[in-house]
């Protein structure tokens, strides 16, 4: 007989793990939680990276294998999680304009955007709209703020799906690829989802440096 207490311990969900996310929801759950990542501040925290790697690597491997997701259906509900959920915080933003960010908190999210507006003055639409993608809590607030600075709709819209395209299909392929690859691959998990993370990092670590070294006089030079 099931106690309450197994039915809890089986449907508590850790949003912040891949694994325990795609074991819960499989397939639809990464279409839901790359939407609520990319389209609702409120997802900025979730793993989108993480996630899109293990899916594609559960894709293969063991037909025991406690968590078994299908290839075709997870692109499809990757890339439209994604370039819903995009377009969803433009028009968010088109609507509510700088209010919504002005009502959070959390200093995390307010350097993301400060992060999102840089690089749409650096970089200009189409290239910092798709560079956005790959770098967390910027692909979060990047969207609402295109809207709010009236980026034009068709500018949008075009480059965030090629950016949301390219991000989930190669991480979703990447995984799946190194699923196909080495054998018993679940037990390297873990350290490869750190690498994930970190490598996620680096272009925010790099944008940091960047604005040192041209806050410093002369370029950062003596």
């Amino acid at each position: 007989m099931t106690t309450p207490l197994h039915l809890a311990s089986q449907l508590a969900v850790n949003v912040l793990d891949a694994r325990s996310l795609l074991a819960a929801f499989g397939v639809l759950g990464v279409g839901a939680v790359l939407f609520a990542e990319t389209g609702l501040l409120i997802g900025f925290f979730l793993p989108g990276d993480s996630l899109l790697f293990t899916a594609g690597l559960l894709c293969t491997g063991a037909a025991d294998r406690p968590v078994k997701l299908s290839l075709a259906p997870l692109l499809v509900l990757a890339a439209a999680g994604a370039l819903a959920g995009a377009q969803c915080g433009f028009l968010i933003g088109r609507g509510a304009g700088g209010a919504v960010m002005a009502r959070s908190r959390s200093q995390r999210l307010h350097e993301g955007a400060k992060r999102a507006e840089e690089l749409l003055e650096r970089y200009g639409y189409a290239k910092a709209i798709v560079l956005a993608r790959f770098i967390p809590v910027v692909r979060t607030v990047l969207n609402p703020m295109a809207g709010a600075l009236e980026v034009p709709v068709r500018t949008f819209t075009l480059w965030q799906a090629v950016g949301g395209t390219v991000w989930t299909v190669g991480l979703v392929l990447a995984g799946y690829a190194l699923g196909s690859s080495v054998p018993n691959v679940d037990r390297y998990l873990l350290p490869m989802v750190a690498l994930i993370v970190i490598v996620s990092l680096i272009p925010l670590l790099l944008e940091a440096l960047r604005g040192r070294r041209a806050a410093k006089p002369n370029g950062g030079r003596p």
